[in-house]
């Protein structure tokens, strides 16, 4: 299993995990598509705000190998903003590829994707 170096851990403040730390024994747990209904909580949202924006950070429009990233939290995305690479992929497998589906990304998590603000020579802040 691929360890993604430098992929932060988990959410910080809080519980959502975003990296398993060693393989299963019995395999890896199956990647599907969950349902993301509109009375999620605000933390909900943010935990998979924050892991589209490590993925975008980490990754960006490369394919990716699933490795040490949580299932359970690529489920909650799996099959709309991030999709398999390749037609033979293998939902249990640490070693399948994913890639960003960007439009779809950008549609659901706009604030991931905003470019950085350019400082303004005006501003006081800037120094």
């Amino acid at each position: 299993m691929l360890k993604h170096r430098g992929f932060p851990g988990r959410l910080p403040g809080t519980d959502y995990q975003f990296t398993i730390r060693r393989a299963n024994p019995k395999g890896a747990t199956r990647i599907f598509a969950r349902e993301r209904f509109k009375d999620r909580s605000p933390a909900d949202r943010r935990a998979d705000a924050a892991f589209m924006a490590a993925l975008w950070d980490h990754f960006g429009e490369e394919p990716f190998e699933r490795g040490n990233l949580d299932a359970g939290r690529l489920s909650w995305l799996f099959g709309r903003e991030v999709v398999p690479a390749g037609p033979d992929f293998d939902a249990e497998s640490y070693d399948a590829l994913l890639r960003i589906d960007l439009p779809r990304a950008q549609a659901a998590f706009p604030e991931v994707f905003e470019s950085e603000e350019e400082w303004d020579e005006d501003d006081e802040d800037w120094a």
